[in-house]
């Protein structure tokens, strides 16, 4: 019997904190009575913010794949065609998707290793004279990889090839880590889940719209009953849902705001950033790879460790669980064997993270992992050195 916390490094479902537990550990209420639709108004306009929008986010009971489907579904319609980038699994997860709604998808072709290529976006609609590409559909933090895009680019891009796509974002591994900031984006939909920097167990799919997205829901020819977004509105207008809601999550829901806000956005995701500069020094230190090739879209959220020539990072891992009791996330599609991956994001601070890269620098070791001794004092010097900017500037 193993003693003392499992340490969850994956990045997402990420662990989920006391507060959150005692607020989900509550009795459920009827959905119809005006204890819920106090509830119900109180999580649905709280949630804004977080999207950094005044636009309807929808909040579905399922996870982010039903936001994907929900996008789809409500925006586009058979044979359409839409403009992807292959920014890794979770964008070749969502361009499969499309393509079982008989969606047409240009995917962008990329190695896996950056962010999407904004200037790639602009040429390929600037080809499209005659617009026939109704949506652009990327990833925000791309889980698989560690590399968070620039989203704002991607706008600028589209705005200067003059084109009508719908501009549709993947926010799931984003929300509540790193800045989401739809209106500013010029976003149209935005989805993402509870599981990750909203730190409640997966059972929540979000999906925010603008004005053009809604227009567009209200003419396009997909089927659906259980994702029609129009339903669904004008249930949440008065607080409530067309169908029955996880109520005890929406507890959760409204807790895991209220823990954002006592902290405050940017300082949740300045400590995200924090973390993921010390989990860099460490791997730097140990003299190992990141798998992100590109140091201005490193992702605050989970860092990918590229394992050495011969050496099996699922090997790796059965080490440092069987040894430690600590699970990292693990290499997915193209990269799977090859890579491991740290989570630093949601309730996570500067001990929890120590504790991780102690267990991985043992694991190496134990593992037989040719690396550099110093990962872990690399951390703690980033760390120590983040106070002292932290402390001059108060």
């Amino acid at each position: 019997m193993t003693q003392g916390q499992h340490f969850l490094q994956i990045p997402g479902p990420s662990p989920v904190p006391e507060r959150i537990q005692r607020a989900i550990d509550r009795q459920v209420i009827d959905h119809r009575g005006p204890d819920f639709q106090k509830l119900g108004h109180e999580v649905l306009e709280g949630i804004k913010p977080i999207f950094g929008t005044t636009q309807p986010v929808i909040i579905y009971p399922a996870s982010g794949t039903g936001a994907w489907e929900a996008a789809i579904v409500n925006t586009l319609s058979p044979g359409d065609r839409v403009l992807m980038a292959e920014t890794g699994q979770f964008a070749t997860l969502w361009q499969k998707l499309a393509g079982k709604w008989n969606i047409n998808v240009d995917f962008l072709p990329d190695d896996w290793r950056h962010g999407v290529d904004a200037a790639a976006i602009e040429a390929k609609l600037a080809e499209d004279k005659s617009h026939t590409i109704t949506a652009v559909m990327v990833v925000h933090n791309e889980t698989s990889t560690g590399a968070l895009s620039d989203i704002a680019a991607v706008r600028k891009a589209m705005d200067a090839a003059k084109h009508p796509a719908l501009l549709m974002v993947d926010t799931i591994s984003s929300l509540g880590s790193a800045p989401v900031t739809m209106d500013a984006w010029g976003a149209d939909v935005i989805v993402s889940g509870s599981q990750k920097g909203l730190m409640l167990p997966p059972g929540l799919s979000f999906t925010a719209a603008s004005q053009k997205a809604l227009a567009a829901s209200r003419t396009n020819k997909l089927p659906r009953s259980y994702w029609d977004w129009q339903e669904m509105i004008a249930f949440n207008a008065k607080g409530f849902f067309p169908y029955t809601p996880a109520s005890t999550l929406l507890y959760g829901l409204k807790e895991a705001l209220a823990m954002l806000n006592e902290e405050g956005l940017e300082n949740v995701f300045a400590r995200h950033q924090r973390l993921a500069a010390a989990c860099r020094a460490a791997v730097k230190g140990w003299g190992l790879e990141i798998l992100c090739l590109d140091p201005k879209v490193y992702s605050p959220i989970l860092t990918g460790i590229v394992m050495p020539a011969g050496h099996d990072a699922d090997a790796f891992r059965k080490v440092a669980l069987e040894n430690f009791n600590i699970s990292y996330g693990a290499g997915l599609g193209k990269v799977a064997g090859k890579v491991f991956r740290i989570g630093h994001l949601g309730d996570c601070n500067e001990l929890t993270l120590m504790a991780a890269l102690c267990a991985t620098e043992m694991s190496l070791t134990l593992a037989g992992v040719p690396h550099k001794a110093g990962g872990v004092a690399a951390a703690m010097a980033s760390f120590t050195q983040d106070n002292k900017k932290l402390r001059l500037s108060a």
